[in-house]
């Protein structure tokens, strides 16, 4: 047999991630195998085991498709002047990670690691939703800090309390929606309450 290109082995890798966000999301990830997985896809579990160790090794691969990392939401916004200005630089990465929940396959991926996946070998959702939370509480916290020392946040408000009630807030907004996102809208909803929260922690 030929070799693949690259160009063909990634998009084989890529149908297989896709394949598994379809299984993992109709069966759960502890009931779904790498047999269901490739069968989905049309190949052969061996097609799966060229690309990925394992189940857990698949898992994050599809995770890392749609990780928002808070700090490069920021890059992607292109604007010099938000160095000054970093709680908008704060709004503005919020308002773009909604933008990107409300797309298939962020809104499927995260579905999956909050209601479909159980703790499973060396799978574990809550460590992996952990993680991302940390992450993005540090990075709002850098912001925060940023906006405290230009006088742009109360006196009365620290910047890691303000971290921390944004942190909650966004994280009950988003697991609300990924219960009822027919009839919310991230990006609507999102936009009035992260509005207010920022207004309420101006000085």
């Amino acid at each position: 047999m030929a070799r693949k290109t690259k160009a063909e082995a990634a998009a084989t890798r890529e149908a297989l991630l896709d394949a598994a966000e379809e299984v993992f999301l109709d069966k759960g990830v502890a009931r779904t195998s790498l047999e269901q997985i490739a069968r989905h896809a049309g190949m052969t579990r061996g097609a799966v085991y060229w690309h990925f160790k394992n189940k857990a090794d698949l898992f994050q691969a599809m995770l890392n498709r749609v990780r928002m990392p808070f700090r490069e939401l920021v890059e992607e916004i292109g604007d010099p002047s938000l160095a000054e200005r970093p709680l908008e630089a704060i709004r503005l990465a919020i308002l773009k990670g909604f933008e990107r929940l409300e797309q298939p396959r962020y809104r499927r991926v995260y579905a999956i690691l909050i209601h479909h996946c159980e703790v499973f070998g060396d799978i574990d959702p809550l460590a992996m939703q952990d993680e991302m939370a940390d992450e993005a509480c540090g990075a709002l916290a850098d912001y925060f800090t940023c906006s405290y020392r230009l006088g742009q946040l109360r006196d009365d408000l620290s910047p890691e309390i303000a971290a921390e009630l944004m942190q909650t807030m966004l994280g009950g907004l988003f697991h609300d929606w990924l219960r009822n996102n027919e009839n919310i809208s991230l990006v609507a909803k999102g936009r009035e309450l992260v509005d207010t929260q920022l207004a309420l922690m101006r000085p």
